[in-house]
């Protein structure tokens, strides 16, 4: 006996009367109970989720000493937990029609991965690659089963599967649901990328013609107890669960009938190779039965099946297959013989062999190939929904929807072909009673909705129609028509719109679902919310669409609202209004607020508030869509709403984030400095984080320029946003969804937001106050250690020079905050010339030379009128011109660089004469020299290609040199005439190549 399996008859031995204080789980994993209750004979299996919770146990990652996570352990604990899985599904005979039901795609891999762990197939051999001949019963037994399990998996995954509607979010169910997805698509990547292999196994197994084994709990006993019997009865021909011959082939052709059906969409071949699969099932179902110990075969899909593969692999010499209508069907829609399908369909009207579904499915292809544009499809669509609406009739079925549509037009060829289907569907000889007052009473109907008298007449002249009805009800009928003729010609009758139409109940409720879905009118909103309420009580209609959203601390008060219907359109209003207010629909977002402003007044204060809150930042973004944007001030009423916003003191009232960042960054856009530095109070700033930034910007944008000594509002604004920056700070998401940073330690700010995001710095519009943000961040990027380029802003010179404690600051953070804000600002004012240099800045201390250029070319650009004028020299400074050199430098421009080298205030002849030296330049070289004006770089050049013996390129140097503007006798106005010419040339030579 093995160790092991000594330890496991000394714990069975000892087992005591009652469970310790432990979980169910542990309980019967220590004390085996399992293995009993398998064994004794029981009526009813044990749950098949145990092989979940024993997999799931097994798999759990380990965590060492350093607290790194490991890989599940190989120890005795994970082995039983492994084997009291197989144990399970021993139990279940290995019916994949009931694991697959009830074990998700990843666990049932892993389960039939241990089976072929513990059959003893080598890992990382190729299935395809073994004799299955040559393996013991059990083995080759667990291959074949895997093989079937991946290529049923593959085509169940090609069948649609219907999204359960979600409700309320849960972050860590979400989170779980997206893993295991991105779990199964990867194995189902892989099972599809084998499928070959497994085909031909499956294939393989088809010629063993031999009797096999499948593990029992009494094996997989063995296999663990006993490792010496491996090779002893374990893999004897008597071992395990006996599977026929007969029976696996029954299996398996079945699953590979359904790969090939599955593959013949896209190779019709495949199709002959399932039908002789599926007709080989059909004879071993015939023969054995369809239910076995350990499977079941479904035989209506299997006739299903059958009968698919009978139509698609048709052949000529196939009279039996050639002869049913499912066949001519086929053959008439791939040929386009239509005439043909119509005669094929005025035949079923009698025999009535053809379902109602496949009816429709035929009709409604027809229709989406009349939609491509075939225009001679219009007639055929009509004849077959004619022969359609007939059959429904003497079924006693509702008309379809189509023929109302088709026939609110009618004619005298409808009317003809009409009443000739319904001549040749009915028998009146051998007709029953029932089935001639179902034909009499469509005819009926058919000539109170007809307002034409001559189509009328049509109908009442006919020899069905005389046969059919009574003189009595023929009289009756056209008298009732007679007086009905005269308020026809004085008033037109309304066209049937296509929701008067009579439909099913489940039909109403997805149309008024979709209607639901498209619709932004609060009181057309309300009557369907009414009208489904009236059809079910039992759905949540605010789950209908997902793309309906309403933040968290808004959603856990109206799901509390007890009355279904109102909770119902309170959260849709809401939802459709934020989402109009997102896409900028500022019109709908006000007629959907104020309806449910109407609404929740009623019965809720808190709701009334939270709807009040939400139509002031809608009046905000309105303005600064309409008016605002024209530089029109914002209506007094609109400043005084946004003050008493910031001001109120309701208690319990659960308020968005982004409604307080909106409000102050107004104030601030419309320059409201005189209320948030001198009127706000003081409570105010000291409760309010926004309203204290808001104070700190509005008191430094006042100052500036200003002397030193006034400068203490930018040292304070300075310390709170160090302060939200530090890496001591956690990141929170609050109620409303939006990143928030708490502070660990005490702070008069309390809870603030951080970085470009903190309060609405992404809806700030002011040029100075974006402008004092940016050097702000940008400062506060320069003041690192490790910093190499520093990047260069306007009122830089405001803000402290240094940070008392550097490690405590995300730097990180703050560099892509730069980023993200000067992005912004460029999209207020893309020709502000700052803003354009710190963005090349950004782009040059990240290596992006090219990108570079460009900003620093536009940033001259716009504020010389494209180098007409002179630029600033505020703009392009010498760290300027020396980045722009060395983005030159970098990309290989050599002749560039020379000629930057003139722009600065002293001429750098050393970087000059460097750069002309290099013989591998990416630029137009010597094309540029007629924009040098220094003669002593151009005196440089001539000795040069003399030196190098390059004749051609000395020549244009001397020409450029022997200018008579470049004569150092000319006075100083001619020179610097003659030298700013030259650089507008040059700098528009240079933008048209980088813009």
């Amino acid at each position: 006996m093995s160790a092991e399996a000594a330890d496991r008859e000394a714990a069975t031995s000892s087992r005591p009367c009652t469970p310790p204080q432990t979980s169910w789980f542990e309980f019967l994993l220590e004390e085996a109970l399992l293995e009993q209750h398998l064994q004794k004979p029981s009526p009813d299996p044990p749950p098949v989720q145990l092989i979940v919770q024993f997999l799931e146990q097994a798999s759990k990652p380990s965590v060492n000493e350093q607290n790194q996570v490991q890989p599940p352990p190989d120890n005795k604990r994970n082995r039983i937990l492994k084997l009291l899985a197989l144990k399970v599904a021993a139990h279940l005979k290995w019916d994949l029609d009931v694991l697959e039901k009830s074990l998700s795609v990843p666990v049932l891999n892993m389960l039939l991965n241990e089976l072929l762990c513990i059959s003893k197939v080598p890992p990382g051999t190729k299935h395809v690659d073994v004799d299955l001949s040559s393996l013991p019963p059990t083995t080759a037994m667990a291959i074949i089963l895997y093989n079937r399990w991946a290529i049923r998996t593959i085509v169940q995954s090609s069948f649609p599967v219907k999204q359960a509607k979600p409700g309320p979010p849960q972050l860590n169910v979400m989170s779980q649901m997206q893993q295991e997805k991105e779990l199964t698509e990867n194995i189902l990547k892989v099972l599809k990328e084998q499928a070959a292999d497994s085909i031909l196994v499956l294939e393989g197994a088809l010629k063993l013609n031999k009797d096999l084994y499948v593990h029992t709990i009494r094996t997989l006993d063995l296999l663990a107890m006993e490792p010496g019997m491996v090779n002893g009865e374990t893999e004897s021909s008597t071992a395990g669960l006996k599977i026929t011959a007969e029976e696996i082939q029954c299996q398996v052709c079945y699953d590979l009938g359904a790969i090939y059906f599955q593959q013949g969409s896209t190779n019709a071949a495949v199709h002959q190779n399932a039908k002789e699969k599926f007709f080989k099932t059909k004879e071993l179902v015939a023969k054995n039965g369809s239910s076995s110990l350990h499977f079941t075969i479904d035989e209506e899909r299997l006739a299903g099946y059958c009968q698919a593969c009978g139509i698609l692999t048709s052949s000529s010499d196939d009279a039996s297959q050639q002869a049913t209508p499912y066949s001519q069907i086929h053959s008439c829609m791939k040929s386009g013989n239509y005439q043909d399908l119509v005669k094929i369909f005025l035949e079923d009207n009698v025999t009535l062999s053809l379902p109602v579904q496949f009816r429709q499915s035929v009709l409604r292809e027809l229709f989406r190939r009349a939609q491509q544009g075939t225009d001679a499809l219009d007639e055929v669509c009509f004849k077959v929904c004619v022969c359609n609406t007939v059959c429904d009739v003497l079924q006693g079925q509702t008309i379809d929807i189509r023929f109302c549509q088709l026939f609110l037009k009618p004619n005298k060829e409808k009317i003809d072909f009409l009443l000739e289907v319904c001549s040749r569907s009915i028998n009146l000889e051998t007709a029953s009673e029932e089935l001639k007052r179902k034909m009499a009473a469509f005819l009926k109907n058919l000539c109170l909705g007809l307002e034409d008298l001559q189509l009328v007449f049509m109908v009442s002249s006919h020899e069905l129609f005389i046969k059919l009805l009574k003189d009595d009800e023929r009289k009756l009928l056209i008298d009732q028509m007679r007086k009905r003729s005269s308020r026809i010609n004085l008033c037109t009758k309304p066209v049937t719109s296509f929701y008067d139409i009579p439909a099913s109940a489940s039909v109403n409720i997805g149309q008024l679902e979709h209607q639901l879905i498209l619709s932004v009118d609060p009181r057309r909103i309300r009557q369907i919310l009414i009208e489904l309420h009236g059809m079910t009580s039992e759905r949540q209609f605010w789950t209908v669409s997902n793309k309906w959203e309403v933040p968290n601390v808004y959603g856990n008060v109206i799901l509390g609202i007890k009355d279904s219907l109102t909770r119902d359109l309170v959260y849709i209003l809401m939802a459709k209004g934020l989402h109009c207010c997102a896409i900028k629909d500022f019109v709908h977002a006000k007629q959907l607020f104020a309806a449910c402003l109407e609404l929740v007044t009623e019965f809720s204060p808190k709701l009334r508030q939270v709807m009040l809150n939400e139509m002031l930042l809608l009046d905000i973004y309105t303005h600064e869509a309409g008016p605002g944007a024209s530089g029109e001030r914002p209506p007094s009423d609109l400043i005084s709403r946004v003050r008493g916003y910031l001001e109120m003191r309701v208690p319990d009232i659960p308020l968005r984030q982004v409604i307080a960042e909106e409000c102050v960054a107004f104030l601030l856009n419309w320059c409201e400095n005189e209320y948030l530095t001198m009127q706000v109070p003081l409570p105010l700033v000291q409760t309010n984080p926004y309203v204290k930034l808001g104070q700190l910007l509005a008191a430094t944008c006042k100052e500036l320029p200003g002397p030193k000594e006034s400068r203490r509002t930018a040292k304070d604004l300075w310390e709170v946003v160090v302060q939200i920056c530090s890496v001591s700070n956690q990141h929170k998401r609050g109620n409303d969804g939006r990143v928030s940073l708490i502070k660990h330690r005490e702070s008069t700010l309390g809870i603030m937001y951080s970085y470009g995001d903190v309060f609405g710095f992404f809806s700030l519009q002011e040029p100075l106050v974006l402008t004092t943000i940016l050097s702000l961040f940008v400062k506060l990027h320069n003041v690192r250690e490790d910093i190499v380029n520093d990047i260069a802003a306007e009122h830089i010179s405001i803000w402290p020079s240094s940070i008392p404690n550097l490690q405590s600051v995300d730097f990180e953070a703050v560099a892509v905050t730069v980023k993200e804000l000067v992005s912004y600002a460029l999209t207020i004012n893309a020709n502000n010339h700052f803003w354009l240099i710190i963005q090349a800045d950004i782009y040059f201390a990240t290596n992006q030379y090219s990108a570079a250029l460009h900003y620093y070319l536009q940033a001259g650009a716009v504020c010389s009128d494209f180098f007409n004028k002179i630029v600033p020299p505020d703009v392009y400074t010498d760290q300027v011109i020396k980045r722009m050199i060395k983005c030159c430098s970098f990309l290989n421009c050599h002749t560039q660089v020379a000629i930057l080298c003139q722009f600065l205030r002293e001429v750098d002849y050393k970087t000059a004469f460097k750069a002309l030296q290099e013989q591998n330049s990416h630029d137009a070289m010597d094309s540029y020299y007629e924009y040098i004006w220094d003669v002593t770089i151009l005196e440089y050049l001539t000795y040069l290609h003399h030196k190098r013996g390059e004749t051609d390129k000395r020549q244009i140097a001397i020409k450029a040199i022997g200018q008579t503007e470049l004569n150092a006798s000319n006075p100083e106005e001619v020179l610097q005439l003659a030298a700013q010419r030259r650089k507008k040339k040059f700098l528009q030579a240079m933008a048209k190549l980088y813009f």
